[in-house]
């Protein structure tokens, strides 16, 4: 048994090569995984190995690696995803989306700076990151097949039972799966998703979504999908309005660290998604879907 786990945005191992890089992420979030099962009562419950799909080095510009998050290094396409994400952040009236939807950046993101209360600085880092690496990996062919590839292979030789996508990481995961039909996964867990953020994301997923609706991957058999109160990327936080998830659940997790894999992982949420996955036979009722 294994899990296999696809990450997000901001984890670019520089110096290292990409096995060194999935190494050092999997040491990394292994005990993660193994604190939330410990916060869930799960101490006991066996934890397969953690194996980590590594393709940053595929969806950060290389101009950018060593350099400081910058608004004015932004081009037209990751521009658009900043307004996307931006003006997804609140259900603004319709005079005010008007307003902000021709401001400059950066009184857009004081907006969402204000909005949400939290630092500028942060809120513009994260966007300059968020826009330049989905820009990457959704606008450019080679990079978004060179993902696909790196955790469709992962999957097809680990054999895991549970795929945990984190961040931009669920859109590659998403796509690769239903790229690749034949991959089967007992269990999807989406955390800290932007898989329907209307404009930036959600639009330019492939297969494309019909009805306003994306489609569950056919080898996928349960979907679940968990989202922090105060994410900022996990924008709508209720995947279940676009995407047909089994299980959702939004609740407070982290007050700084809002948007990281680790966070997620030591949730008590995601080890009682995963557990009866993992070490246990049975599959549960398909009910209540979100």
């Amino acid at each position: 048994m294994t899990i296999v786990a696809v990450h997000g945005i901001a984890n670019h191992q520089s110096g290292r090569s990409p096995d060194e890089a999935a190494a050092e992420l999997s040491t990394q979030w292994g005990p993660k995984l193994r604190r939330g099962f410990t916060s869930a009562g799960l101490d006991d419950h066996p934890l397969p190995p953690l194996h980590v799909a590594y393709y940053a080095h595929h969806t950060i510009a290389a101009e950018r690696q060593a350099g400081v998050p910058n608004l004015n290094s932004l081009g037209e396409q990751e521009q658009a995803i900043v307004v996307a994400w931006a003006l997804s952040m609140g259900s603004p009236t319709l005079q005010e989306r008007q307003g902000l939807a021709t401001a400059p950046l950066r009184q857009l993101l004081s907006w969402v700076s204000q909005r949400r209360g939290i630092p500028l600085t942060t809120v513009t880092r994260l966007a300059v990151r968020l826009a330049g690496e989905v820009r990457r990996y959704l606008h450019v062919p080679e990079v978004r097949a060179a993902a696909q590839s790196v955790v469709a292979e992962l999957i097809r030789r680990a054999r895991p039972q549970v795929v945990l996508a984190h961040s931009l990481g669920s859109v590659v995961a998403y796509e690769a799966l239903h790229a690749h039909p034949d991959l089967a996964v007992d269990c999807f867990v989406t955390l800290g998703s932007p898989l329907g953020l209307p404009g930036g994301v959600f639009d330019h997923l492939v297969p494309a979504p019909l009805a306003d609706r994306g489609a569950r991957p056919a080898g996928v058999g349960y979907w679940v999908n968990l989202a922090d109160t105060g994410d900022l990327v996990a924008i709508p936080h209720r995947l279940g309005d676009r995407f047909p998830v089994y299980q959702h659940a939004d609740t407070p997790m982290g007050t700084l660290d809002f948007h990281t894999f680790g966070t997620y992982l030591s949730s008590p949420l995601t080890a009682a998604a995963i557990a009866p996955f993992v070490g246990q036979p049975q599959i549960p009722d398909r009910v209540g879907k979100s």
